[in-house]
């Protein structure tokens, strides 16, 4: 019974731990056959039988009988007169098993080997809940917000493992409060030390692509594929899509009625702007639709460069480009090429001067402002009204206000 009742004293926190038992004998065969080796040097003479039903568990010690005067005893050895003490009619030569008692260990190897149980316990918790994590890279989990902390939000889930939510791996407008329940993809799972540590992120391509299959019925049914997702977190997106049933249109199911479905997605990603485009292999017409909602007359593409110009007409120039050029950059990723805007009739105007012209009385990067949304002259500002230019671009009002008085007293001399 000491044995049953010592073992029972180990396993206390099995239910804590939510390891089985036959999985908990196994580590406490394993931790007490390095208690033996620690003691008598070696365990290949020791049979441990475990009963997992019972949660008992025997040690039984095999030594060969030798004569008394063998002073150079072995671990698997013990004298005639030591083997006569557990059974009388011993004789040398033979074999003699003896239970051990763990008590007999000594209080200190005891509480060593519940150290050693313990840490062993934590190993197999580490080494299932990598495994666990690891066959989630890529998909959406769900945790709660355990603690904010101003480079990282600790979340847990259900079973109170901990999942971290780095700064960069947020969307920018993200607020946290402790409780709040967040969604995010399963990035990666990395070894700190003996510790699996989960990595959740927001702002991942692949976020996007699971939100559609999860909102989606069509996507997640595999009648309409993602062929692509390109992302500038919380500003803007593009995802290319397909369908194998001509009788559907991808794009209008995956929107809906009025941007009912895509609405719930939109909202989850801080109001990203998200454009659905179907995907096509004629490179032409996929380029032209990349660069929704601008109206393209035509593209030029260098397949070798990987480059395309692409021309449009002047009132089409900054939608094509975008605020802060998201839309022609997220165009650029979706198709693979890089793309050059080019004005029809771009040729400038008698009484028109090229933006550059002016650089040592305006700053390169204000220049490099406006070329962003197509202004690359001074007359294609001067026709812009200033409230428009400030919401186009990242400049100050004084600073485009500045840039105007310079251009006209160019018109004035």
């Amino acid at each position: 019974m000491e044995n049953i009742a010592l073992i029972e004293s180990f396993s206390e926190f099995k239910d804590d731990k939510l390891i089985d038992r036959v999985t908990l004998m196994a580590i406490l065969e394993d931790v007490f056959r390095n208690a033996l080796k620690k003691k008598y040097g070696s365990d290949d003479n020791f049979d441990i039988i475990i009963n997992p039903d019972k949660g008992d568990m025997e040690i039984w010690r095999r030594r060969i009988v030798v004569a008394d005067d063998d002073l150079d005893l072995e671990n698997e050895e013990i004298t005639l007169t030591d083997a006569r003490k557990i059974e009388p009619d011993f004789e040398i030569g033979e074999e003699v098993s003896e239970e051990v008692k763990l008590i007999d260990l000594g209080r200190r190897a005891i509480l060593a080997l519940r150290q050693n149980l313990i840490s062993k316990i934590h190993e197999h918790d580490n080494t299932n809940l990598y495994k666990q994590f690891k066959d989630l890279i890529g998909e959406i989990y769900t945790a709660e917000v355990h603690h904010v902390r101003p480079r990282v939000v600790i979340l847990v889930d259900d079973e109170g493992n901990e999942i971290v939510l780095p700064k960069e791996k947020q969307i920018p407008s993200d607020f946290f409060r402790k409780g709040d329940n967040v969604r995010g993809i399963i990035e990666s799972v990395e070894l700190k030390g003996n510790k699996p540590q989960i990595i959740m992120s927001r702002t991942a391509d692949k976020f996007l692509e699971k939100l559609f299959e999860q909102e989606i019925p069509e996507v997640f049914d595999g009648l309409i594929m993602i062929k692509k997702v390109v992302r500038i977190p919380g500003e803007k997106a593009k995802v290319a899509v397909d369908s194998y049933d001509d009788r559907i249109d991808p794009v209008g199911a995956c929107v809906g009625m009025k941007g009912s479905r895509i609405h719930g997605i939109v909202r989850e990603l801080g109001n990203e702007n998200i454009d659905v485009i179907n995907y096509t292999s004629n490179l032409q017409l996929y380029i032209t639709r990349a660069l929704s909602p601008a109206k393209v007359s035509s593209v030029k593409i260098d397949e070798e460069k990987k480059r395309a110009e692409v021309f449009l007409k002047l009132e089409e120039v900054s939608k094509a480009i975008g605020r802060g050029g998201h839309n022609i950059k997220l165009a650029g990723l979706l198709t693979g090429y890089e793309l050059d805007v080019i004005r029809e009739g771009s040729a400038i105007e008698e009484d028109d001067v090229e933006l550059t012209e002016f650089s040592d009385e305006i700053d390169g990067w204000v220049i490099d402002e406006f070329a962003k949304i197509g202004l690359d002259t001074a007359r294609s500002i001067l026709n812009q009204d200033v409230a428009d230019l400030v919401r186009r671009t990242d400049l100050e009002e004084e600073t485009i206000l500045e840039v105007i008085r310079i251009l006209k007293e160019e018109f004035e001399d």
